[in-house]
């Protein structure tokens, strides 16, 4: 673009790098030369500040109200702290999305069947994965075309082309995933790491994020996805709490042609010469820095509770404090003895729902453990469990109660 004489701009919200794009200007707040006060905008969130600016100058900043809600979807979807800045346009945006959306995002939430409002979990796990499908397994121009569709007939057609490639997107996703697995377990080597890297070259770049993001959960260490992408080696890594997986990848930059992204999540190519290398040496720096306690995954209550003390009154001071999200998390509540009332049940072999009460308590509540199947067999046992857990509305056939969310049970 500087060759043939266009003036552009950069947005970015990642750490740069040392070389500075020669632009006419790079906007981002993770420059050390950046005073702006708040650094953690999401991508949206950075380019709607640009627009707040350019609006200002032209007296046109209340136009902009009608994209919050693209502004609060991409704040969610980045996984970015849900405090100072973004925490008020998430606020006013999901107000948005939830009263007149988009007409892009309007056709997103009925085809994803949302019931109620949206909080920013449901923008997560509902809208955020359809819009990202499109680039996942195809071209991004389809998530941009519905996002900025002006009629309705136009978003309905998109969402279900969108729709589509999320199914292929999960099917992807779930099959890499158990390849992942299953090359852990068949490793005696892997299985003892600190760390996981794991190369397959027919994998699909567009899902090896997500796939990370699984190999995390079930072994909780800094994890790297790669495959092959024109001839060279593409990844994405995630890692675990208080871990800085940047400074990680920092150390093996020798061996890896760029890399960016912050201190939990990274993308990185390198060589196909320099694999073996680079596993090694990221798991030499990895069980150099990181400490046992990382590598245990740890529920942090903030209160004990009874039963009989939540309500919809109780609720309603809770959700005072919402938007929840990153580095602003809903409060999780212990419950001891805690025992199955009725109801057990298991749904799609992975997840389990029950009611429950509590001795000496009247109150019984509806329960969900989302990929809490391994509790089964010792919920059917009867007995009494401590439940750690969040408070949650549930919307069923236009009417709304409250259930508990399971976090993590320990039996006595």
């Amino acid at each position: 673009a500087t060759e043939k004489k266009i003036d552009f701009i950069i947005c970015d919200h990642h750490l740069p790098g040392t070389d500075i794009p020669n632009a006419i200007a790079v906007l981002d707040p993770k420059r050390s030369d950046c005073d702006y006060p708040f650094k953690e905008l999401s991508g949206c969130g950075l380019g709607f500040k640009l627009m707040q600016a350019y609006a200002q100058s032209y007296r046109k900043e209340e136009e902009l109200n009608e994209y919050l809600d693209l502004v609060a979807v991409s704040i969610a979807s980045d996984i970015v702290p849900i405090v100072d800045e973004n925490r008020i346009l998430v606020h006013f945006g999901l107000q948005k999305l939830n009263q007149r959306p988009l007409p892009g995002l309007k056709a997103l939430k009925e085809i994803a069947a949302t019931k109620g409002d949206l909080d920013v979990s449901g923008v997560v796990f509902t809208l955020g994965p359809r819009i990202n499908a499109a680039g996942r397994v195809a071209h991004a121009r389809g998530a941009v075309e519905l996002l900025i569709s002006k009629t309705e007939e136009e978003a309905n057609q998109l969402a279900e082309k969108i729709n589509l490639k999320n199914n292929l997107r999960r099917e992807f996703d779930l099959s890499i995933t158990d390849e992942a697995l299953a090359m852990i377990e068949a490793d005696d080597t892997l299985r003892e790491a600190k760390s996981t890297v794991l190369f397959k070259n027919t994998w699909h770049k567009g899902v090896i994020g997500i796939v990370a993001a699984r190999c995390v959960e079930k072994y909780y260490r800094p994890t790297v996805i790669l495959t092959e992408s024109n001839d060279k080696i593409t990844g994405s890594a995630r890692s675990v709490k208080d871990f800085d997986l940047y400074e990680a990848i920092s150390a093996c930059s020798d061996l890896i042609d760029k890399f960016g992204g912050h201190k939990y999540a990274a993308g990185l190519t390198m060589d196909k010469s320099n694999l073996v290398a680079f596993q090694q040496r990221f798991e030499e720096v990895v069980s150099r820095t990181i400490t046992e306690e990382m590598l245990i995954p740890v529920v942090e209550i903030d209160v004990p509770i009874q039963f009989d003390s939540m309500n919809d009154k109780f609720n309603n001071i809770l959700k005072q404090m919402a938007p929840f999200g990153p580095e602003n998390q809903k409060p999780v509540f212990e419950a001891k003895n805690v025992f199955v009332e009725d109801n057990l049940a298991n749904f799609k072999e992975r997840h389990l729902r029950f009611s429950a009460g509590q001795e000496g308590n009247k109150s019984i509540f509806n329960v969900v453990g989302f990929d809490m199947i391994q509790y089964y067999d010792q919920l059917t046992n009867g007995g009494h469990f401590s439940m750690a857990f969040t408070l949650e509305e549930n919307t069923y056939n236009g009417t709304t109660t409250l259930q508990l969310r399971i976090k993590d049970l320990i039996f006595e």
